[in-house]
């Protein structure tokens, strides 16, 4: 039995690699648009051909010059012929050039390791193909391998030059050479949807998107720039419309850190695509040409699957680069106006790009929102957590016992006990518009002035003092626990927050409240100041204390489904309201009236805070609702615009984050507000 795979290894270990090092690349054409959401299967099986890809192909053509000099010329001319293609699939396809943010980092490793393989495929070549005899078919094998071997080389050299072209470094210089591009769409001719006039208005005001996420937020524009940001104020300030331009500048720059967007969408990278299809087809049919006589069906077989996977990828390179919106914003701002006249003023490429959006339709079935945010907010309820069931064998689910097994039971609880929810209009409406309450007119936000997460609420009230200063917490991550707790409590005891008109805004209470704390357990990398994990596992320790007992024996379905749930989120159908409800009650009763402790600081905080906030409802004097959900969009706009730029960048890799939109939004109103003025940032 092991003799077979041994054996078919032995004679047939290059066909394997370079069929291997194939279907890889067609993976990651196929599946390197999952990146722009969370799909754990599909980024899992892209994680895996992004790892293999290039070892795979180093490896074939290790593997291909070392057997060159052990086996006669004449059996394997062919099988060198396969040493270009390598080197084209090293290049990859151009919707991927780095999984992580990190890999652009790593851009000298892949210059060297270029310059290695290219000395490989040479040698191989050299040795095989370019004093190999064999008349006229031999002439033809030599110049079709010799164009692979250029198209090849200059796709990987590409791919690397595209690595270098997405640090963070490079952008930011790119800026000081590149001027913004201004795009008119107000000619008669222009017959764009309301989708394609978003996307191509972001293209007009990316400039803006890359001083930002180079953390630079001083812009140093021209006149026609301010110009160009002032056409669009009006437009900027609407809700919707603005949550539109923010999800496609956000995945614009997706594209210019993960993809080859920045070197494809030259004068130079556009010739490539051009050149390249055409020379696999002349390579193709000089093969075609080519005598089959001496070399076996199967290595001929697969060099025909070779030459049509590279005139697959090519073709479809050159088509996609044709009809992205780059090449729009390419051909807005060409020195060429000829160019510009012949490819926009006559519609030919408006209706090249239409074909291309309803075939994305045909093939997906869906609305052409690539470029969309998902909308998907992480939830994480700490009360939630505090009274789940506990760990029985007729409650413990089968994959925790797998998780604390293998001493992953902190990973386990993070992934178990959290969700997602879809984020609804009227609280993007709401964020839009706090974001130009502290943006509008130029005005500096409450980071900028230096003042604390959730002060510029209270102090519009007047309330920053006494309890509801001190409820903040001395660090970031502290008072998102404070409030965090003390939000459910009030809610709970709150008979405001019971009445039917007072549903939106508990709702996006609970959600922001819930997606802070999401952010603080599971990506505390994207909140600013010191991390608060042993506060946060101490918190708990004393919530878990106090829950009421359940003398309840669950049912036998209830048993069934709690061994095999892999989600235990805070909005499920299993969700334990009562539960949670109790042990807030329970949490208020024995801190609201005791004297400050020591031992257990923010849950004294958090039950002051929550009897300050149901003394207020009760007044009548102050919307405490409105108050608690001001308080949380501070926290979360603070948490935005003092994550670190690098983060917000890796985040894009794995279909984005809020913090990251919110963010951007509070840049473009506060640019925006400075043209309107035409004041001077």
């Amino acid at each position: 039995m092991a003799a077979g795979p041994l054996e078919l290894w032995s004679h047939q270990s290059m066909q394997i690699l370079v069929l291997l090092s194939l279907g890889l690349q067609l993976v990651l054409f196929i599946f390197a648009g999952v990146r722009r959401r969370e799909a754990l299967l599909p980024r899992l099986l892209l994680w895996l051909a992004y790892l293999m890809a290039d070892s795979t192909a180093v490896y074939a053509v290790g593997h291909m010059s070392f057997s060159s000099a052990v086996r006669p010329v004449r059996e394997h001319q062919l099988v060198a012929f396969w040493a270009p293609f390598l080197l084209l699939h090293l290049g990859g396809p151009d919707n991927i050039t780095a999984y992580a943010f990190q890999d652009n980092q790593l851009w000298l490793r892949h210059l060297q390791i270029l310059v290695v393989q290219v000395l490989g495929a040479a040698y191989v070549l050299y040795k095989h193909i370019a004093f190999a005899g064999g008349g006229q078919d031999g002439k033809l094998l030599r110049i079709a391998s010799y164009l692979m071997s250029i198209v090849g080389v200059v796709k990987y050299g590409e791919r690397t030059w595209a690595l270098k072209c997405s640090t963070l470094e490079n952008i930011r210089a790119s800026l000081k050479t590149q001027p913004p591009a201004i795009h008119n769409h107000d000619h008669p001719q222009d017959k764009a949807t309301d989708e394609e006039f978003h996307l191509r208005r972001a293209h007009t005001l990316f400039h803006v998107c890359k001083f930002t996420i180079v953390d630079s937020s001083v812009l140093e524009l021209e006149e026609d720039s301010m110009d160009g940001l002032e056409v669009y104020t009006s437009k900027l300030i609407q809700g919707v419309e603005l949550w539109t331009l923010m999800e496609i500048e956000l995945s614009l720059m997706y594209d210019l850190l993960y993809t080859k967007a920045a070197v494809v969408h030259t004068f130079f990278g556009y010739l490539v695509r051009v050149v390249s299809p055409l020379s696999v087809t002349t390579s193709l049919l000089l093969f075609q040409f080519t005598s089959k006589d001496g070399h076996t069906r199967a290595d001929v077989a697969i060099t025909y699957v070779l030459l049509g996977g590279a005139m697959f990828m090519e073709t479809m390179s050159l088509l996609n680069a044709l009809a992205s919106s780059w090449t729009f914003a390419f051909l807005s701002s060409t020195r060429w106006p000829w160019l510009r006249y012949i490819a926009l003023c006559n519609e030919r490429w408006d209706r090249l790009r239409r074909t291309a959006v309803w075939l994305h339709h045909l093939v997906k079935g869906d609305r052409y929102k690539s470029r969309r945010w998902s909308y998907t907010m992480g939830q994480y309820n700490l009360l939630h957590f505090c009274t789940r069931p506990a760990d029985t064998p007729l409650t413990s689910p089968l994959l925790g016992r797998l998780a604390r097994a293998l001493g992953l039971n902190e990973w386990w609880n993070r992934k178990h006990y959290s969700g997602t929810v879809k984020m609804t209009d009227p609280i993007r409406r709401r964020f839009s518009v706090y974001i130009s309450r502290l943006y509008g007119k130029a005005r500096f936000n409450s980071a900028m002035l230096g003042k604390k997460w959730g002060q510029y609420p209270l102090d519009r009230r007047g309330l920053y003092s006494g309890v509801l200063k001190d409820s903040l917490g001395v660090e970031f991550q502290e008072g998102i626990i404070i409030w965090h707790i003390a939000t459910k409590v009030f809610l709970t005891k709150s008979e405001r927050a019971k009445s039917v008109d007072a549903a939106p805004d508990v709702h996006a209470i609970r959600v922001m409240s819930n997606y802070m704390m999401f952010l603080l357990v599971e990506r505390s990398y994207m909140l600013p100041g010191m991390p608060q994990k042993r506060l946060y596992q101490q918190t708990c320790e004393r919530m878990v204390t106090m829950q009421s007992a359940d003398p309840r024996y669950p049912s036998r379905p209830r048993v069934v489904m709690d061994l095999l749930r892999v989600r235990d989120a805070p909005h499920s159908s299993i969700s334990r309201v009562v539960e949670r409800e109790g042990l807030a009650n329970n949490l208020y009763d024995k801190y609201a009236d005791k004297e400050f402790s020591h031992l257990a600081p923010r849950l004294t905080h958090m039950a002051r805070l929550a009897k300050e906030l149901l003394e207020k409802d009760k007044d009548g004097a102050i919307d405490s609702l409105q108050l608690v959900l001001d308080v949380w969009m501070d926290i979360l706009i603070y948490a935005g615009t003092k994550c670190s730029r690098e983060f917000h960048a890796q985040k894009l890799n794995s279909g984005g984050e809020l913090t990251t939109v919110v963010w951007l939004m509070a840049e473009y109103i506060y640019h925006a507000s400075v043209a309107q003025r035409g004041d001077v940032v």
